[in-house]
Formats: structure tokens, sequence, C-alpha cells
């Protein structure tokens, strides 16, 4: 077997990507959010740490959903019935991605609401 080129990496990178926004659900609510999160950033002339913050949480959530997507395909690739395992590793990524929007929301509350109410 050949040694991927750095070209091909990055092209089969930028493929997951696309297939990721263009296929999956999830990507398409994710991608509503956080162009919203980046309306209301620029609207509320958010700092240069706010703003890193802000895009920092876009970046994990979005990047959590990746790797759920991801591993939900590989479980029903290697086991397409149901399994009590295949579940639980599901639930479990599913979880992260549920865990990084619950402390983002948090985190957006922290620095919108007082901008909300000012």
């Amino acid at each position: 077997m050949q040694k991927q080129t750095f070209l091909n990496a990055v092209t089969n990178a930028l493929n997951g990507i696309f297939f990721f926004f263009k296929k999956e659900r999830n990507a398409k609510i994710q991608l509503c959010i956080a162009l919203l999160v980046l309306l209301m950033s620029y609207y509320f002339k958010l700092d240069k740490s706010e703003w890193m913050i802000v895009c920092l949480c876009i970046a994990m959530v979005i990047g959590l959903e990746m790797i759920n997507s991801a591993i939900e395909k590989l479980c029903n690739a290697i086991h397409p019935e149901i399994h009590p395992l295949i579940k639980q590793t599901k639930d479990i990524a599913a979880g992260a991605v549920l865990w990084m929007c619950i402390i983002s929301g948090i985190i957006g509350a922290i620095i919108f609401l007082p901008k909300i109410f000012n």
C-alpha cells in the first residue's frame, strides 16, 4: 500500500466535511445554530476573547457531531443489527455531543444574556 500524500489527505478530509454537511441532518441543524450565534456575536460586538470562546464552542460541537456521525456509521457497518454494546457506544458518542451543547449553551448564556438585557 502506498503512503498517502499530504494533498490526498487534505482532499479526503475536505470530502468528509462536505459529505457531513450535505448528508447529515444534525450537521445542518448545528450549522444553522452556529450561523445564528455568529450573527449574534457580530450584532453584540463581542470582544476578541468572547469571539474566540464562541468560535471554540462552535468548533467543538460540530467536531464532536462529526465524530459521533463517524462512530455511528462504523458501528452500523460492523454490526447492522441491534446489539447492546453498539447501542451503548452510539449513546455515549451522542451523549458527548449533547454534553458539549449544554456546556456551550451555558457559555453562550454567560456571554450573551448580559448584552441582551443591557
